[in-house]
């Protein structure tokens, strides 16, 4: 069974998050192309290894947050606030 360690629940069972996808700066919808803007929303790295990712706690405090976690090993090193 899979942890993840809600910064405001404590750890809990990966069953009661939702994988919202990596986390990253968002471009500016001013200045970005077409092609840039369809790449942020649909293109995803999938790194073998350290992955900053954002999460949603729905089966808890329904808040987001961003976990970095080694998606070899599903350690998890570090938590934070949304992004």
């Amino acid at each position: 069974m899979m942890l993840l360690p809600c910064p405001w629940c404590g750890p809990r069972s990966a069953g009661e998050f939702r994988f919202t996808g990596e986390s990253g700066p968002r471009p500016d919808p001013t200045t970005t192309t077409t092609d840039e803007w369809r790449s942020y929303l649909y293109l995803q790295d999938n790194p073998c290894g350290w992955s900053r990712e954002g999460w949603y706690h729905g089966a808890g405090c329904r808040r987001f947050f961003t976990v970095e976690r080694n998606t070899l090993s599903n350690e998890v090193r570090a938590t934070g606030g949304p992004r």
